[in-house]
């Protein structure tokens, strides 16, 4: 199963697909990593690792429509059978959503439908869960609303700031999505 990545920040999750892919523990192939951010961390991992990486940076106030296209088409030209959008900090548009010709799926800090967007962590804790978690779903045309495909739940301590839970949960985040592609590509797991 060829897949891209998709990653805006350090590629921790990507990180641990790269070391099941090495390991043996994942039957897929990277074919790709690409970013909205040039220089980040996750760009740097694949490329020590091999992985041909790409980059479609959004200009801040540019067209948000020819930005999806634009990666749309990057993703596109690697072939892909599966997006992972992983720590990837963009909504995905209806425009790349319709032209990138592959299933899409996408990490979340949260136990969906509960805590959507940029903020799950902190809006958790603000509204005083016992428990939080992750979540591996489809990406559609909302925000963190697409089918749940796996989750894992986290207890928050009581000592728990945003930071502390955050680490907690994407120890968490990077295991399931291993277990969630390891499904996808077994065909345990159906997407798309």
């Amino acid at each position: 199963m060829r897949t891209v990545v998709l990653v805006s920040g350090s590629g921790t999750n990507l990180q641990a697909v790269i070391d099941a892919v090495q390991g043996g523990e994942l039957d897929l192939e990277i074919a790709a990593v690409g970013s909205d951010v040039p220089d980040c961390g996750g760009i740097a991992r694949a490329t020590a690792a091999g992985i041909p990486t790409f980059a479609v940076p959004l200009v801040k106030g540019g067209d948000r429509s020819a930005w999806n296209l634009a990666l749309a088409d990057a993703v596109r030209a690697h072939a892909p059978d599966l997006v992972v959008s992983s720590g990837f900090m963009r909504i995905l548009g209806v425009e790349f959503l319709e032209h990138v010709g592959a299933a899409i799926i996408n990490t979340h800090p949260a136990l969906l439908p509960s805590f959507p967007g940029a903020h799950a962590v902190r809006d958790a804790l603000a509204h005083g869960v016992k428990i939080s978690g992750c979540t591996v779903h489809q990406v559609d045309a909302g925000v963190d609303t697409g089918p749940i495909l796996a989750q894992e739940a986290v207890r928050v301590r009581e000592d728990d700031d945003q930071d502390s839970l955050h680490e907690r949960i994407k120890v968490e985040e990077r295991r399931l999505l291993v277990n969630t592609l390891a499904g996808i590509s077994s065909g345990a797991i159906s997407v798309g």
